[in-house]
């Protein structure tokens, strides 16, 4: 079984196949098939390793399991002594996936 490091909204993951992940959301629909920009691949041993430069030509696919939204986030604004401070909150959104093949 091999390793992956995958790249996508601006962070990078290390999956194999079977792992369902939280990224940030991805254009498509529900059982839709993706492909992600793969930067290395590994075997679980760590002996055959297989770096890009920066992107290989090998694209990890995932399938779409669901878009969704995770937690309310807070964010406080707040200046000492000026009598400023600002509440406000945000929920970010998500898609799952599950890596079908590297």
């Amino acid at each position: 079984m091999s390793l992956a490091a995958i790249k996508t909204g601006g962070k990078q993951y290390l999956v194999k196949v079977g792992d369902k992940i939280k990224v940030e959301k991805l254009p498509g629909k529900v059982g839709d098939l993706v492909k992600l920009d793969t930067l290395l691949i590994t075997d679980e041993k760590g002996e055959n390793i297989q770096v890009g430069k920066p992107l290989l030509k090998i694209q990890t696919e995932a399938k779409i399991i669901k878009h969704d939204r995770g937690k309310r986030i807070s964010v406080i604004k707040y200046k000492s002594k000026t009598r400023y401070h600002r509440t406000s909150s945000h929920r970010q959104e998500y898609t799952q996936i599950e890596i079908t093949k590297i």
